[in-house]
């Protein structure tokens, strides 16, 4: 590479649960710079999952557990050899694995019918919890897809 590799930011942790990985959260939720807005509905949506989830959690390590459960360990990658094109199989690093699963959940959240965001994300994070829903489907599908082309795993980058 022409340059070095960028720094990474530091970032700061929310101001409610002082954690990092909900500001990541809260960051990829947020649209057009309103971050107060963000966290208004990541707020709203763990007070949902601490009121509908029941057992003795706390609505952020519910939410913990369900952005592990959708944390894909692998991806499939295109790689042409030849005149063909690859699906190859490949191991995720570790903070692009939380940034997909993150991603994820938000997107199927938008595409849930409930009335408001916040209920849409917090209904998603219970389905993830519990193991269920469309991110959960979206992590298998691919975890599929990488079995399926187990074959070509030589054709590593």
């Amino acid at each position: 590479m022409r340059k070095g590799k960028a720094k990474k930011r530091v970032l700061l942790p929310d101001p409610k649960f002082n954690d990092t990985l909900v500001t990541r959260f809260v960051n990829n939720i947020m649209l057009d710079g309103k971050k107060s807005t963000a966290f208004k509905i990541f707020y709203d949506a763990i007070a949902l999952v601490e009121e509908k989830s029941g057992d003795d959690e706390n609505g952020l390590d519910v939410f913990k557990k369900a952005l592990n459960n959708v944390t894909p360990q692998v991806e499939v990658r295109s790689r042409r050899v030849g005149g063909a094109t690859f699906q190859v199989p490949m191991m995720i690093r570790p903070d692009r694995k939380t940034s997909m699963g993150m991603k994820w959940m938000i997107g199927y959240a938008r595409k849930r019918n409930e009335k408001s965001m916040s209920e849409r994300l917090g209904f998603e994070i219970l389905a993830a919890y519990r193991e269920e829903g469309a991110t959960i489907k979206k992590k298998t599908d691919v975890h599929r897809m990488a079995e399926a082309n187990k074959a070509f795993s030589h054709f590593k980058f």
